[in-house]
């Protein structure tokens, strides 16, 4: 009995700590994303600044941007897109991060 007990508790920290963990991932890819990423999309992904604006940034929240694969997603993150190389973060980012980001920007459904 006091084996079951302890390997609940063991579960139960180790649960937490992944949470814990995963907590702190989100947060350091909400920091990349309004460092890297917010001044021209927004918070809230909708391209809604005014470098947003004058870019014709796309409203990252619409079921047609949402429907991206994320591999299309990540890739246009680490290289740019054929009209904005100069927007490429391959050098910047870990790929991991690039993850992220993608994770990040399907929180940003309407």
């Amino acid at each position: 009995m006091k084996h079951l007990r302890l390997a609940a508790s063991i579960g139960t920290a180790a649960m937490l700590i992944g949470a814990s963990a995963l907590a702190q991932a989100d947060k350091k890819i909400e920091r990349t994303w309004k460092s890297k990423c917010a001044s021209c999309h927004g918070a809230a992904g909708k391209g809604d600044t005014d470098k947003g604006k004058e870019l014709k940034i796309v409203d990252m929240t619409t079921a047609g941007f949402q429907a991206k694969k994320d591999d299309e997603l990540k890739k246009v993150i680490l290289e740019g897109t054929e009209k904005r190389k100069d927007h490429a973060f391959k050098s910047e980012l870990a790929v991991e991060q690039a993850d992220g980001l993608v994770t990040y920007i399907r929180t940003f459904k309407k």
